[in-house]
């Protein structure tokens, strides 16, 4: 296991499984055989030759004797062994000096310690050979000697917005399938490059912008570059698939967090001082400086957002993805975000929430009911000085809509009576398709709440789009909520192939595209119809998902009237990004909107998800 700390015991019994069946390259018994006959000469190999000028280790599967380096980080937990660095370095810059030697139990050197290795090269694959991630070199199945203490270290390579290139990788190889393992190293033209040229090496950085708060596996992440793409709140902003961000680093410690706790930090805050340790290669986040010092944290005191309220004529619809939210959560967690819906958001008049959960959260009974689930959260709301919130939504399929197995998540309808009236038109059951009806010469749902085509494809083990028909002040508005299938099995931005795989896209344009057809389906029976949809779209808005929504200008992202730098409601691996979305028909020509950051630059989230928030006149 190479990750510092396993996500989950999930994950834990993933990587267990995976170590077991061989994702160590040249471990099988047959290599191990084969590898011995040639195994280098004493003293013939040094770790530059191991770890060569391209990704992978042009001795893999060869067993070598007695390389020698200075202990520079011992990992005593997870993915046990530690690393070395050879302090007489060649002039190849593209040659790694540093290599991870895994001991599999607790390594038995210190920092510092003169050792001689023996044993078998290979490539680990963090995350698993299908992962898409880059490969580890190392050295396992290792006898080792140690020659002496208390040696210096080799001086930190100094990790800069001046060294690291601003182009981030290389294109991948067509004839190897798009992968730039066989590429050889530019370090001085892609970021990638240059990360992987000291991958295993003592590296250190100075005083760095924290771009992803602290997570719950005691990580963070920090750029090198504060100029590089900056959000207004200190964030670094993903505004293209070419927009990298190539200063980003992920930063964990060396010490168990039992010995030395974890600084908490939010975005913006500065992580100040010298940093230095090894540089790493993680499954949930590519290359990582695993701390043997650690700076200091001097927090920004960032704030938590809070948006206008809505004048007496505008009608305020947002969205908010409350995290898989279920009665067994503590009450906490639903005051929280109660009370964020009441003081951050300012009482919508209709809120479109992702992620509820039925009454018995993820106990895979065959439960599917949330009004449990709906009353304390209402109740939460109330108690918080907000309106008697009334809901509407239709209950799922037992386990048929993805998410964690047994919660059922959905979208549902939440609407203050006194301000806005819910049109309930033959309610129908999860496969009961809505339709377009006119009527009086007016567009109608056939079903409201109803869900849009829940037996197209698209939608297979995914949330179904939920409509429903308010009125506002005597005019109607029609409002889609959902929840488009997530980003899993998509690869990692530092993923061997360049540019990544993204499988998961193909699944989100179908949903998109349904979505934009029955929106046209409305506006073909009323050109002039207030059409919302909105959600957790799991997209960009310059995605492809994002112009199949807006395909033949059916509908317009309202996140593209803010600034580019408040354009985002996720962080993800210290990339601030628009997953959540609002869009609008074009009969709703003027408008305010709000991203309102109240959770994803945040060390103690309520959600991963910031909401959004629409207001306009109909």
């Amino acid at each position: 296991m190479r990750s510092s700390l396993p996500r989950s015991a999930a994950v834990a019994a993933v990587v267990a499984t995976a170590l077991a069946t061989g994702l160590l390259a040249g471990t099988a018994d047959a290599a191990d055989t084969a590898a011995s006959a040639d195994a280098a000469s004493a003293g013939s190999v040094r770790i530059h030759d191991i770890q060569g000028a391209t990704r992978t280790s042009p001795l893999v599967g060869k067993q070598v004797a007695d390389v020698e380096g200075i202990v520079t980080g011992v990992r005593t937990y997870g993915s046990r062994g530690f690393w070395m660095q050879d302090p007489d370095a060649d002039d190849n810059d593209a040659t790694s000096e540093g290599i991870f030697v895994f001991t599999s139990s607790a390594p038995t050197v210190a920092v510092g310690d003169a050792v001689k290795v023996s044993g078998l090269v290979g490539e680990y694959v963090p995350g698993g050979l299908n992962s898409g991630n880059q490969s580890m070199t190392q050295i396992s199945k290792p006898t080792v000697t140690v020659l002496s203490s208390g040696n210096q270290l080799p001086e930190a390579v100094r990790i800069t917005e001046y060294s690291v290139p601003g182009e981030y990788a290389p294109a991948g190889d067509p004839a190897a399938g798009g992968s730039i393992n066989g590429l050889t190293l530019e370090p001085g033209r892609y970021a990638l490059d240059f990360y992987e040229s000291l991958e295993g090496m003592n590296v250190g950085i100075g005083t760095s912008r924290v771009v992803g708060a602290t997570d719950p596996y005691a990580e963070l992440w920090v750029t090198v570059k504060g100029w590089e793409n900056p959000t207004r709140r200190g964030g670094a902003l993903y505004g293209s698939y070419d927009a990298q961000n190539t200063g980003r680093l992920m930063v964990q410690q060396l010490a168990p967090l039992a010995q030395q706790p974890f600084p908490v930090a939010n975005v913006g805050d500065k992580l100040t001082g010298t940093t230095e340790g090894p540089l790493d290669f993680n499954q949930f986040g590519g290359y990582t400086l695993t701390a043997r010092t650690l700076g200091t944290v001097v927090s920004k005191e960032l704030q938590r957002e809070k948006t206008k309220p809505q004048a007496e004529g505008e009608l305020a619809v947002a969205t908010y993805n409350v995290e898989n939210l279920d009665p067994s959560d503590p009450q906490e967690k639903f005051d929280a975000l109660a009370k964020a819906v009441v003081e951050n958001l300012a009482s919508p008049d209709i809120v479109a929430l992702e992620e509820i959960q039925d009454n018995t959260g993820a106990k895979n009974d065959g439960i599917v009911s949330a009004d449990q689930t709906l009353t304390k959260f209402t109740e939460a709301v109330k108690a918080a000085g907000g309106p008697a919130y009334q809901w509407r939504s239709v209950d799922p399929e037992n386990n048929k809509d993805g998410g964690e197995p047994g919660g059922n998540i959905r979208q549902v309808f939440l609407f203050n009576p006194e301000r806005v009236s819910f049109t309930d038109r033959d309610a129908g059951n999860a496969t009961t398709p809505t339709g377009v009806l006119q009527d009086g010469g007016k567009a109608a749902l056939s079903h409201s709440p109803g869900r849009i085509d829940p037996a197209n494809a698209a939608w297979g083990d995914s949330r179904k789009p939920l409509a429903g028909e308010f009125v506002f002040r005597g005019r109607t508005v029609f409002v889609i909520a959902n929840h488009f299938s997530s980003k899993g099995g998509d690869e990692g931005l530092t993923s061997h192939h360049q540019p990544p795989a993204r499988p998961s896209e193909t699944k989100r344009l179908q949903q998109a595209q349904a979505v934009n057809g029955f929106v046209k389906d409305i506006l073909a029976t009323q050109k002039n119809a207030n059409v919302v949809v909105l959600g957790d779209i799991n997209d960009f808005d310059f995605s492809n998902t994002t112009k199949a929504l807006t395909d033949g200008g059916a509908l317009y992202p309202a996140i593209q009237s803010l600034p580019k730098s408040e354009r985002y409601s996720y962080v993800y691996q210290g990339n601030s990004q628009v997953l959540d979305q609002i869009l609008t028909s074009p009969a709703i020509k003027k408008f305010t909107y709000d991203s309102v950051h109240v959770n994803a630059e945040f060390a103690d989230q309520n959600s991963d998800h910031d909401p959004q928030v629409l207001r306009f006149r109909p």
